[in-house]
């Protein structure tokens, strides 16, 4: 093979899989990063997380992530999901966890993002409208805190929203990308 020949194949093949490697980046979707704030208790307990878009009416349109304690014995864990009160009473008891792809274990205190793509389980159903970005908090010994955030799907321009809770969580960003 002449190395003629071997550069075109591999700037051929170079550009075939750029262009695979580029294509989820163009996708619509949504990052949403949660604060976690150090709090100096006498004892203290990661908060168990839930994180959901919720329509017009109030009504879950997709859970994205619940953070709870996953190692706890014969799944124990569970047990303490109620204490999410709102996400609990609107969607919670009606799953069976852990939910593939959205349950795990409670975060430490600290920034954490995430990110949602078009087509990914979370987003699959979203039809165009306007809703909320609800992220609720409750901790064992400590406090229960709703921080919403209001957007509209899908996003016609790249954008960030945000929101600062007071006591269980800290600063919320929404991430919208068209």
């Amino acid at each position: 093979m002449t190395n003629h020949l071997r550069s075109h194949l591999h700037l051929r093949y170079s550009m075939a899989l750029g262009a695979c490697l580029g294509a989820p980046a163009f996708a619509a979707g949504l990052g949403v990063g949660v604060e976690i704030p150090r709090l100096d208790v006498a004892e203290y307990h990661r908060p168990y997380v839930a994180m959901w878009v919720e329509r017009a009416d109030n009504t879950v349109a997709s859970t994205l992530a619940v953070w709870y304690d996953v190692k706890l014995k014969n799944d124990e864990g569970t047990k303490w999901l109620k204490d999410l009160r709102q996400w609990w009473r609107r969607t919670g008891r009606d799953l069976a966890m852990p939910v593939d792809g959205v349950t795990s274990p409670t975060r430490p205190a600290g920034k954490h993002q995430l990110a949602f793509n078009e087509g990914t389980k979370q987003l699959a159903t979203l039809p165009a409208g306007s809703y909320k970005l609800v992220i609720e908090a409750s901790r064992e010994v400590g406090g229960r805190e709703l921080v919403t955030i209001p957007f509209t799907w899908p996003a016609a321009k790249a954008q960030q929203l945000s929101a600062k809770g007071s006591s269980e969580l800290g600063e919320v960003t929404l991430d919208l990308k068209p």
